[in-house]
């Protein structure tokens, strides 16, 4: 049996024991994780623009790593997309490579690992990314058949016609990073990418994953239209119970 077989066969196997209620997103990682070999893994779509969307992360760390990569704007999976090529990042304490603050903070979150994105581009353009995990050792097959079962699951992906509410509850979510980004726009009369850039950096400095602060923007909790350079008006001081304010 070829290499590409034997992953295919694998990989069948293993979506079959997926539990079948199951989102088809959820089913796939897994089965990707276990062919592959890895500890843990994520699917993300539109890896790099506003749009992104986590479609599924198979344990807390994975889904700190795409947390992680959303708010820094870098990492593997960033690369992974804009490229439409693996990327394999060590994170090992070395801080000489592309993303280097990325390698930092995930060695906090994960220890050493490594990390492969594996862009899905199964009719040509990049439809997302498949990220993978491992402490120890490589993935069980090459990064040749990782890369030929990627664009395998980017095709299933394309060809979900599943109607469960709960395939689409993770969109409510990037919804609200939408509705941040512009409200950001109106408040500071800049650009997306500019205001996306303004969104990361508080939810970097906070500590806090890009769908909190977008939360906190849409409920108006953190309004960047203040007077002075204030992020905040609702929380900036308690109320003067005169009603006269400050003079």
């Amino acid at each position: 049996m070829s290499g590409r077989a034997e992953v295919l066969a694998a990989f069948a196997v293993a979506a079959a024991r997926a539990p079948a209620e199951a989102p088809l997103p959820e089913r796939l990682c897994r089965a990707c994780i276990d062919v592959l070999g890895a500890d843990g893994g994520a699917i993300t779509l539109a890896s790099t623009r506003p749009e992104r969307l986590t479609l599924d992360t198979s344990d807390d760390t994975s889904a700190r790593l795409e947390d992680l990569q959303d708010v820094l704007g870098e990492g593997p999976g960033q690369d992974a997309y804009r490229q439409g090529r693996a990327v394999v990042a060590h994170v090992d304490g070395s801080l000489e490579g592309p993303f280097p603050m990325f390698v930092e903070l995930a060695g906090d979150i994960a220890g050493p690992v490594t990390v492969w994105a594996i862009p899905m581009h199964p009719v040509g353009a990049t439809i997302g990314v498949i990220t993978l995990y491992r402490a120890g050792g490589d993935l069980r097959y090459s990064l040749e058949d990782a890369q030929f079962l990627a664009d395998a699951v980017g095709a299933a992906l394309l060809d979900d016609s599943t109607d469960r509410d709960d395939r689409f509850s993770a969109w409510a979510d990037r919804a609200r990073v939408h509705q941040a980004v512009g409200m950001t726009i109106a408040q500071l009369a800049i650009g997306p990418d500019d205001a996306m850039a303004i969104l990361r950096a508080h939810a970097y400095a906070e500590g806090k994953t890009l769908d909190v602060i977008a939360t906190d923007v849409v409920e108006r909790r953190l309004d960047f239209s203040g007077p002075d350079d204030s992020t905040t008006r609702s929380e900036s001081r308690p109320e003067d119970s005169t009603g006269n304010g400050d003079q």
